[in-house]
């Protein structure tokens, strides 16, 4: 290495350095990340809701699983209680789905909060969801309310960091119960505020399933906040606590376990902007330290087979068209061409004879010939041919045609 490039380099770490010291005195920033992790103390974790969680039910009674629920359900018979999923997204695949629902249907309770649920179980529950206008609403400022008369059901509960909300547009009124609802709130006291419903509960066979399509209130951020934990505690109180609880990590944005040996310079800013940077500095000693030292090598493109590319071209226009007659009429006489050029046969006149000839020269049975001409004889006087016709000919053609000897190199 040259003078000019240990210069370069001394440089590019000296940048590092700097840049490294800026960012470590630098207030850290809120991470706002909605990770709803139990091990997250984040604003939207729900470290918070997870020791409530011990307090209600008992370290014991509090399952913690981290494989699919498909395969827990399948490979342990005697989980009974309550499957806590709590995340931004809740989508299951149909066999799993119907997994959980068979198990729901036995007598335990089924509990999903996410604000986006697998379309497959809201149309079994002959449900809908939209999103709540913030119309009138610019602060984005949403009320909750609990339902249950023998709770604090007056009582609003505010929430000022979402850009929107979602709730169960329609429901089924004959067996859902509505748990709580959502609402914007508004500073004129002309605008009456609608409240939708976003926490729902509905029988399913023996046991029973709790929507809530609003996560947010099972974390740190949430509970922490003003009278708010009243209000998570309200949604709780619809648990059985004598049976086990069995919270879902699975289902879950923020991951524990470091997923990439660079976990560690990636996890803290500071380190990672220094990482980013000296990949820069490399990059940019490569391209202006290369270039002196390599002359750079013309790409030249090969002609194009204009003729391949018309033909394709023509054959796309036929086959997009739908046009499957024009097609198969091509076909045959491309071909009778292949057999008067290749296997020098006279095609006027199709009689025994001819066919006797063409299968000893084919390497092909007389049946064989004949079935393939009395099709191609067939669709040579219908009009109208389907898609399906027309593929079957073209394969009947084709494998007639691999039959031919005379093709083989020796």
């Amino acid at each position: 290495m040259d003078k000019k490039g240990k210069i370069y380099i001394a440089l590019t770490a000296l940048v590092v350095v700097f840049i490294i010291v800026l960012e470590y005195n630098k207030p850290q920033d809120i991470n706002w990340f909605p990770s709803y992790a139990k091990h997250h103390k984040i604003p939207y974790g729900s470290y918070v809701f997870y020791e409530q969680l011990e307090r209600i039910f008992t370290t014991k009674n509090i399952k913690d699983l981290k494989r699919p629920p498909f395969e827990t359900l399948s490979n342990n018979t005697e989980i009974n209680g309550t499957y806590f999923f709590l995340n931004g997204k809740v989508l299951f695949d149909d066999a799993e789905l119907d997994k959980l629902l068979e198990w729901t249907a036995k007598g335990n309770t089924l509990v999903i909060a996410s604000e986006e649920i697998s379309k497959t179980l809201l149309d079994t529950l002959n449900l809908e969801t939209s999103v709540v206008s913030n119309f009138n609403n610019f602060d984005n400022i949403f009320n909750l309310k609990l339902q249950n008369k023998d709770l604090d059901h007056i009582k609003k509960y505010a929430f000022k960091k979402s850009n929107f909300v979602s709730y169960f547009k329609s429901i089924d009124t004959t067996s859902t119960k509505i748990i709580a609802t959502i609402a914007n709130a508004s500073k004129s006291d002309s605008i009456r505020e609608k409240h939708h419903a976003n926490v729902i509960k509905q029988a399913f066979g023996e046991g029973e399933i709790i929507l809530n399509l609003f996560p947010k209130a099972y974390t740190n951020y949430f509970i922490l906040k003003d009278d708010n934990k009243d209000y998570t505690a309200g949604l709780l109180s619809y648990l059985n606590t004598k049976q086990p609880i069995y919270f879902d990590n699975y289902y879950k944005s923020g991951k524990k376990s470091a997923t990439s040996p660079l976990y560690v310079f990636l996890k803290a800013k500071e380190l990672r902007w220094a990482y980013y940077l000296m990949l820069i500095g490399a990059l940019f000693y490569v391209i202006f330290d290369g270039k002196r030292k390599q002359r750079a090598i013309p790409i030249v493109k090969p002609l194009k087979n204009q003729t391949l590319e018309f033909t394709r071209t023509i054959a796309n226009m036929y086959y997009e068209s739908g046009n499957h007659t024009d097609i198969t009429h091509h076909k045959i006489q491309h071909f009778l061409e292949y057999i008067r050029t290749h296997l020098h046969l006279n095609t006027n006149t199709i009689d025994d004879t001819f066919i006797t000839n063409l299968a000893l020269r084919s390497n092909n049975t007389i049946e064989a010939t004949k079935a393939l001409f009395k099709a191609i004889e067939m669709l040579s006087n219908s009009t109208q041919i389907t898609k399906e016709a027309l593929e079957k000919l073209n394969a009947d053609i084709e494998t007639y045609k691999s039959n031919n000897t005379w093709k083989t190199k020796i």
